[in-house]
């Protein structure tokens, strides 16, 4: 991190010095509280069917010693959560999205309190400063133009951003016959916690399908209209196959539209390694 961005940022703040190291990304924060590292966790607005390794994230909120869930529905998360704290929807609050360009863009709350029929829910920003103060950290940022102020107080930074990726990039899979690479993404319509209860919605989603090139699946003996068998390290996933112009030896797979989602399911994520043939049929029930 860059010094001088510390040193401005710490006088705005009224602080002495901030941390020079780096924060943990996704996959470091779940990897510290599975191990006992992080002995506690605030978790807001997350599937844990959406994070890199699933499983490895259901055995730290089983571990963690403490747990705040942000939500608005029920979940994995708040079936472990010492706290839920519910939230307001998108609708229901003020705030920022950032466009393709990475330019800050505000809104106000669509839906007014004196709309509602209910009471409003307090918003993320609000539920953080109550954990806060409860912390006895005092952030003084008790609503979103508060919050707004702070990030116009620091201003814009003019100094050298930060430099490309360092890593290089990884060998590129090469699977062989009966294997492929896993492709995939969530659609706007799956099995996604806000569309619960709203089964005209769900009524709408797109029939969930593998996709392989027809040489793939002439190469693995299956058809258009099969159940294709698509298997990672933890197990496989079966879908009714449609067979489309697309890359050789390349499975697309709708990532959470059927089952526990692809990454719980098979254990496999974009960019990995799978194996595909034709699914095995259920055998046949004997009757005595």
């Amino acid at each position: 991190t860059d010094p001088r961005a510390r040193e401005e940022v710490a006088a705005a703040w009224g602080v002495a010095a901030l941390p020079h190291r780096h924060g943990r990304d996704t996959g470091q924060i779940v990897e510290a509280a599975a191990n006992g590292e992080l002995r506690a966790l605030v978790v807001a607005g997350v599937e844990v069917a959406d994070l890199p390794d699933p499983a490895r994230a259901r055995e730290a909120l089983h571990e963690v010693g403490f747990l705040v869930s942000l939500e608005q529905r029920p979940s994995e998360v708040t079936a472990h959560a010492d706290v839920v704290l519910p939230v307001a929807a998108v609708a229901e609050k003020a705030g920022t999205f950032l466009n393709w360009e990475g330019r800050a863009r505000m809104f106000e709350a669509a839906l007014k309190p004196e709309q509602m029929t209910r009471r409003v829910a307090p918003t993320d920003a609000r539920v953080l400063q109550m954990v806060a103060d409860a912390m006895d950290v005092h952030l003084g940022l008790p609503d979103l133009h508060a919050a707004r102020g702070e990030l116009d107080r620091l201003g814009n930074w003019d100094g050298p951003h930060a430099s490309g990726p360092l890593e290089s990039g990884a060998q590129l899979p090469r699977p062989a016959a009966g294997e492929a690479v896993l492709a995939g993404h969530r659609m706007l319509l799956d099995q996604g916690r806000l569309q619960e209860g709203d089964d005209a919605l769900a009524g709408t989603r797109h029939a969930a399908h593998a996709r392989v090139s027809a040489a793939t699946a002439a190469e693995v003996g299956v058809k258009h209209g099969d159940v294709l068998a698509v298997t990672g390290p933890a197990g496989p996933v079966e879908l009714p196959l449609q067979v489309v112009e697309m890359p050789d030896r390349v499975v697309w797979l709708p990532l959470n539209s059927a089952g526990g989602g692809v990454a719980s399911d098979t254990g496999a994520v974009p960019g990995d390694l799978v194996k595909i043939g034709p699914a095995l049929a259920a055998a046949p029930e004997v009757q005595s």
